[in-house]
């Protein structure tokens, strides 16, 4: 067998993949939605051991139908509505088919010119339609997880620079909300802080932080002898939706001189339309800020985008006595080094398939997608508010509504298991106000109001069960 599929091989395989995506993509609502496997059904059915010799491509395209696809979970199904809803649109797909033929891996950047200038270009697109200031530098992640892991790196180097010679620093504090996502607690132990040094900030009826709570927790980390050095206020947290108060916190971050790293990877895209601008509100104090394209930008997964007005404590934060013979570059203005302000080496080109996914919906095609997911979110918390087996549990800002039948915990999680498993629909839950209530979350390109309403009338139908 040659080491290379042949040119013509590879197209007659490439078109029978490539009519298998777009069957997918027009009969998706044909799958269910949650996978109908159990653990370890697809383990049970590859072999214990990898073949001796090759296998010819249509075997292995037959499997990937065959017995892939049967235990796949379809995030990319227009009734996925759990967790934060996401899509992988039609020219994010095809970015990231010409990314993976391609290959580059831009670690510096004579080795992707095109990938380094073309990720400059699109995150500035991004940071304009955003309305964040001009001068933010931004650089793409796989994920906010790592994007705030850097983030928080970042602000231990502003604070604690003496960290990256000797080791930790036991007095550092970094506070965030009782609501905030879990990943930036992750984020804090990779870096050095420790969990006794992290601080759950109390939230207000609304699930948002308080400032007051806030404040006072400094003052009582100041009294201590500790050094707070960090706050992460969340733009749609992921049990609710809910906006922290940026402004307030902000000011609080400048008086104090904090380190502010703002988490807009859900929300943030919001800000595109006039009417939600304002949950940007107080960014220009922010010293870092993530957004995830891969969530409500239609980008297939993974792509998180982090800003920084403060680019240099990246850097610094990674910087070495001496850079290794075979990394260096000759220097020049203009040629940015992405890797100087990540720990990965490798980084993959995936600015592309967000430039198609900007350059295939423009702006306005985006804001009217978006708009319109948060009127079918609206539409379906008004059906919610109708039934008086139901309430809705969170304020409705963005294309999440929180909701729970008035019932007990077990009564609403046994509802939720009976929605999910009908294959029809894919809802989550949550704890909000010490009761458990269930999440339909909007964000896939190809939803509808239809696919919204039918859901709610399965949920309706199988409440009585």
């Amino acid at each position: 067998m040659p080491s290379q599929m042949s040119p013509e091989e590879f197209r007659a395989a490439a078109h029978k993949a490539v009519d298998w995506m777009a069957d997918f993509l027009r009969d998706v609502r044909d799958y269910p939605v949650l996978a109908q496997v159990k653990p370890g059904d697809l383990i049970d059915r590859l072999p214990s051991s990898g073949p001796e010799q090759g296998e010819p491509i249509e075997r292995i395209l037959e499997d990937f139908s065959n017995l892939i696809v049967p235990g796949v979970t379809h995030w990319n199904h227009p009734r996925f509505f759990a967790y934060f809803a996401n899509s992988a649109s039609g020219p994010g797909i095809l970015g990231e088919m010409l990314a993976a033929v391609l290959n580059v891996n831009h670690m510096v950047w004579k080795t992707g010119p095109s990938a380094t200038e073309l990720e400059q270009v699109t995150l500035s697109w991004m940071r304009q339609w955003l309305g964040l200031p001009d001068g933010f530098f931004g650089i793409i992640h796989d994920t906010a997880s790592t994007g705030g892991m850097h983030a928080i790196m970042a602000a231990r180097e502003a604070a604690a620079p003496q960290i990256r010679l000797h080791g930790e620093h036991p007095s550092l504090v970094l506070y965030l909300s009782e609501h905030a996502n879990f990943a930036v607690d992750r984020a804090a132990l990779a870096v050095g802080v420790g969990r006794n040094n992290l601080r759950h900030i109390p939230i207000d009826g609304e699930f948002r932080m308080r400032p007051d709570a806030l404040r006072a927790a400094i003052e009582k980390d100041l009294a201590a002898g500790r050094k707070p050095f960090c706050v992460v206020p969340t733009l749609g947290t992921t049990s609710s939706s809910s906006v922290d108060p940026l402004p307030e916190i902000g000011k609080i971050t400048r008086e104090y001189s904090l380190w502010l790293h703002v988490d807009a990877a859900y929300a943030g895209p919001a800000a595109l339309l006039d009417e939600h601008r304002h949950i940007l509100d107080g960014a220009e104090l922010a010293d870092s800020i993530t957004v995830n394209p891969h969530k409500w930008l239609f980008t297939p997964v993974d792509l998180s985008i982090l800003y920084t007005r403060r680019p240099e404590m990246m850097r610094a934060a990674l910087s070495l006595e001496e850079t290794p013979a075979y990394i260096v570059t000759a220097e020049n203005q203009r040629a940015v080094n992405f890797s100087e302000y990540s720990v990965p080496l490798g980084r993959r080109f995936r600015a592309l398939k967000l430039w198609f996914v900007l350059r295939y919906y423009g702006r306005d095609g985006i804001v009217e997608i978006l708009r319109n997911h948060i009127r079918f979110a609206h539409r379906f918390a008004q059906k919610v508010g109708e039934d008086p087996r139901f309430e809705v549990s969170a304020p409705v800002l963005f294309s999440l509504v929180c909701f729970r039948y008035r019932g007990s915990d077990d009564e609403n999680r046994s509802l939720l298991e009976r929605v999910n498993a009908t294959g029809e629909a894919f809802l989550s839950g949550t704890v909000l106000k010490g009761s458990f209530v269930l999440r339909l979350a909007i964000g896939n390109v190809g939803t509808t109001e239809e696919d919204v309403l039918d859901t709610w009338e399965l949920i309706q139908s199988l409440t009585s069960v």
